[in-house]
């Protein structure tokens, strides 16, 4: 077994919310440079972000939920953020009298919260062991490319404006790291963390089926749109396929 010593580990945790971030960053400027092919940007980050949910939160929520809280809970836990996130949505755009740009926020937001929340799952997996906090990694780097072009393509699709999804990108980008940060002030149970998984996996369920989906095919209705949905969803499964073999 692999042992750290804490200035080692302390340095490792660093680079690691780095690459996080450069990988983030790599995601949203590919996003930003394709943006004149919004249509299969959404389309494809759709996909993604379904992917996120099902085959990602989902499963690691009932993997670390054990016995504490059981799949009927979790599952409960999904539902009922995918309704908060529902009403959410509709009390802001009431709040905003019709005026959609909030969108480029909540949904950007809810990514860099995830983002965050990665970063405190990288954090507390070396606290358990290095190898669980190796494996973690792993797959946070996986999908954080996803995750720069979901941030700046929810942005996009909500604002319009390619400064508000830079700004957004940049904090997506730096949630990793201070998610690492974070997890060296606290010590959460395994069990703890899969309830915000799984709220956070009903939120996406929203995010990518209700928004993004509906969005990408109004722009562009054609067979490229929904292929590029089905790659993201694809691309997501095969990565955590590849991470948890």
């Amino acid at each position: 077994m692999l042992h750290l010593g804490a200035g080692k580990l302390g340095g490792l945790l660093i680079l690691l919310g780095l690459a996080a971030g450069a990988a983030t960053l790599l995601g949203g400027a590919l996003a930003l440079r394709l943006e004149r092919r919004v249509h299969l940007i959404l389309g494809f980050s759709a996909g993604a972000v379904v992917g996120v949910a099902l085959f990602d939160l989902l499963p690691e929520a009932l993997s670390l939920g054990g016995t504490v809280h059981g799949p009927r809970v979790l599952l409960l836990i999904v539902a009922a953020g995918f309704a908060g996130y529902l009403v959410l949505d509709r009390v802001l755009l009431l709040a905003s009298g019709g005026d959609g740009r909030y969108l480029g926020h909540l949904g950007a937001g809810s990514l860099t919260l995830h983002s965050l929340l990665d970063g405190i799952g990288i954090g507390l997996g070396f606290q358990v062991s290095p190898a669980v906090g190796a494996v973690l990694a792993i797959a946070v780097l996986a999908h954080d490319l996803c995750d720069g072009i979901n941030t700046v393509s929810l942005s996009l699709a909500g604002s319009g404006r390619s400064r508000t999804a830079r700004r957004w990108l940049i904090a997506d980008a730096a949630a990793p790291l201070a998610g690492i940060a974070l997890s060296r002030l606290i010590a959460a149970p395994p069990a703890d963390l899969s309830v915000a998984l799984a709220a956070f996996a009903g939120f996406f369920l929203y995010i990518g089926a209700v928004e993004l989906l509906p969005r990408s095919h109004a722009r562009h209705p054609r067979a490229w749109t929904t292929l590029a949905t089905l790659l993201g969803m694809a691309l997501i499964w095969a990565v955590v396929r590849l991470v948890g073999t």
